[in-house]
């Protein structure tokens, strides 16, 4: 690590949980965030300022006006832009030392089994359940550590599901017979509660990636923003979950 890398993380360095070792270890992580919106500003954001060194981003929509109010990753100029696009720009702006990857489409089952064996975390910033569900198969699958977060109106949750044999996945937490699901276009959220939630994400993902304390593995952790009261949720994992309760222990 040259001394102007040294110098642009030096403040994590300082760190005795990074320290260089730790930060080594960032560089050469990859990480996905799919959804480039108003969780994934943040996220991508601040992945990109650790030093993270691979970053895909993942997303099939174009940046509409309607965003700017909370996808701080973009700006005006960048509107009618693919998300991807817009936020390569930003990232490599932000910091030229990360590599980024964009794949400005929907991913489909060749897509995951392609993706996902390289990469060493995964972090869920999509906004509904049907993706959620997929992406929390596909973790389960290739046995990735997937960050998931949600807002909407002044509500915010974090949760990692570290995809171990007795840890529990998404689906251990939603059951999938939900058919309808809330969005922001339909009932709106205030824009500082993404970045709150994004930076959690972000922050749970550097500590993955570095083995860095305790993860919120097994805990939900819930935001009521008007009230500004936060609340932990502790779970567990279905023995009947129809995701990961029959994975053997060859998976991992």
């Amino acid at each position: 690590m040259d001394d102007d890398l040294l110098l642009r993380y030096s403040r994590q360095i300082l760190l005795p949980e990074i320290d260089i070792n730790g930060q080594s270890l960032l560089a050469e992580s990859t990480v996905v965030i799919i959804g480039i919106g108003g969780l994934g500003s943040p996220i991508s954001m601040y992945l990109a300022a650790a030093g993270v060194g691979n970053l895909v981003l993942v997303d099939h929509d174009v940046v509409e006006l309607s965003n700017l109010q909370r996808q701080i990753v973009h700006s005006t100029p960048d509107v009618g832009k693919n998300k991807v696009v817009s936020a390569k720009d930003r990232l490599l702006a932000l910091n030229p030392n990360v590599k980024v990857k964009i794949i400005p489409k929907m991913l489909e089952t060749a897509d995951f089994n392609k993706l996902f064996p390289s990469v060493d975390a995964v972090v869920d910033a999509t906004d509904n359940f049907e993706s959620r569900f997929e992406i929390n198969r596909q973790c389960v699958k290739h046995s990735k550590p997937l960050i998931s977060g949600a807002a909407i109106r002044f509500e915010g949750q974090v949760t990692v599901f570290q995809t171990r044999i007795n840890s529990p996945c998404y689906r251990c937490l939603y059951n999938d017979d939900i058919t309808t699901a809330e969005n922001c276009i339909e009932t709106g959220v205030i824009a500082p509660l993404l970045g709150i939630i994004g930076s959690i994400q972000a922050l749970e993902t550097l500590k993955v990636l570095t083995n860095t304390g305790v993860s919120l593995d097994g805990r939900l952790l819930l935001l009521d923003a008007l009230g500004m009261e936060w609340q932990t949720m502790k779970f567990k994992k279905d023995p009947k979950c129809p995701v990961c309760s029959t994975r053997s222990p060859s998976a991992t």
